[in-house]
């Protein structure tokens, strides 16, 4: 089966040169007189990396992989392997840190993510779109303090830095959007 020029969408996993990437973004143009270009952004699931082509014409031809995701917990950290246990099966998922350094900074124990598997074998994680986080340590803030614009720094239990309102104290829980880094709420 193959994915032609009028099933490309976000999120959609492909497979080539054996490895698994996902559609990122893509763009469509047809100038007069001259042949459609298909711009495709990739992202590569096992490295991360982004990379972009450019197809002329309508024969844009690829394979769809065969990726697979499982609710899986984060369970522990051993000698710089993170080891996930199946929500499920309750089987083990072991992945190193270079495959997930993203990542790391929003995970403490028992943190909820999707692990993706290739051909069987995990090669990355998916976080959720929230995470809840103490906060460790910040600057008190004080009133009229807003000469920064309403923000300070805060270190998190995990040793991420988010810049947080200034009612936000230490030892608050707050929810974090993993997508942005970014403060949402006091919980």
């Amino acid at each position: 089966m193959t994915i032609g020029f009028g099933d490309l969408k976000k999120g959609l996993s492909i497979e080539m040169d054996g490895d698994p990437f996902v559609i990122v973004d893509f763009e469509r143009q047809k100038m007069q007189q001259r042949a459609p270009v298909t711009r495709i952004r990739f992202r590569n699931l096992r490295t991360g990396k982004v990379l972009d082509k450019t197809y002329s014409g309508f024969d844009v031809k690829l394979s769809p992989a065969q990726i697979e995701r499982r609710k899986a917990s984060y369970i522990y950290e051993d000698g710089g392997i993170h080891y996930f246990m199946d929500s499920g099966t309750f089987e083990q998922f072991p992945l190193n840190e270079d495959q997930i350094s993203d990542a790391l900074p929003y995970m403490k124990e028992q943190t909820e993510v999707d692990v993706v598997l290739f051909g069987g074998d995990p090669i990355n994680i998916e976080l959720p779109i929230t995470v809840d986080l103490r906060v460790e340590e910040t600057e008190p803030g004080f009133k009229g303090d807003t000469a920064t614009g309403g923000n300070k720094p805060a270190r998190m239990e995990t040793g991420l830095m988010v810049p947080v309102p200034l009612f936000v104290n230490t030892g608050d829980t707050i929810r974090i959007d993993t997508r942005t880094n970014t403060y949402l709420a006091r919980l």
